[in-house]
């Protein structure tokens, strides 16, 4: 049955989620569109879809294998995933390795400049307030997450980070940050928090750790050009696209 029929779940930025093929399941469609800044740029990358779905899946896949456990089923096709079906916690998760971004901003580092370790920050996720920093007390005052749920999350977030500093440092790529998100699965009474949403060049900050050539969202974010080279090139480096030239000659449609 094609996501035509089926039931729209919810619509982010980037993405689509339509019920699934059976109970606890979604289908995960990935779009072209591209946003930035609180979605006051916008724009249609032909062929990013196809892209972030392929480098999710791969990331996903051996994110599992490793024992990170995460929604990720299957990919069905070049822009859809068969996921678990989750309860989102309202969290953006950032870990950053070097500054950049809002962290240079916030406290006058120079961007490329390597942390003294790790940070993770929590933001709310809610766009009409433009996803405001938030601390742990916000997170448990509010009840967004429980102390527990905080604890699985951090030490998830830094196995993450470990992973993929090593697989992207393998193939000449600094990971510079990353945002993930969470999802609560329930099994009877008790719940237990996992990975969710995507991880691709829209969601981590990428640099060729030679030429320190953005190869991520920001070439998009700061008219850079050259976007979908640049995730086709994460992409080819980390194997995932030998099979799919097409992408590059714009020639999915």
């Amino acid at each position: 049955m094609s996501t035509a029929r089926r039931k729209k779940i919810y619509e982010g930025k980037a993405k689509i989620l339509y019920e699934g093929p059976e109970p606890g399941t979604l289908i995960q469609y990935f779009k072209d569109d591209a946003t930035a800044f609180n979605a006051q740029k916008k724009a249609v990358l032909e062929g990013k879809g196809v892209i972030n779905n392929r480098i999710s899946e791969h990331i996903m896949t051996r994110l599992n294998a490793i024992g990170v456990q995460n929604h990720f089923i299957k990919r069905l096709n070049l822009r859809e995933q068969l996921i678990k079906e989750v309860e989102i916690i309202p969290l953006e998760v950032v870990c950053r390795n070097v500054a950049a971004g809002s962290l240079s901003t916030r406290f006058g580092l120079p961007e490329g400049q390597a942390l003294p370790r790790s940070i993770i920050e929590f933001y709310y996720k809610d766009d009409k307030l433009g996803d405001p920093l938030v601390t742990e007390e916000h997170v448990t005052a509010f009840n967004w997450a429980t102390t527990q749920e905080i604890d699985d999350i951090l030490a998830t977030t830094l196995r993450v980070n470990d992973f993929l500093s090593g697989m992207f440092g393998a193939v000449g790529i600094t990971l510079v940050d990353f945002k993930i998100e969470f999802g609560r699965v329930w099994e009877g009474d008790f719940s237990r928090v996992i990975l969710a949403d995507e991880i691709s060049p829209d969601s981590c900050r990428l640099w060729d750790t030679i030429s320190s050539e953005k190869l991520d969202k920001d070439r998009f974010r700061r008219d850079l050009g050259n976007v979908i080279e640049s995730y086709t090139e994460v992409a080819r480096r980390l194997g995932v696209m030998k099979d799919m030239p097409t992408v590059i000659q714009g020639g999915l449609h």
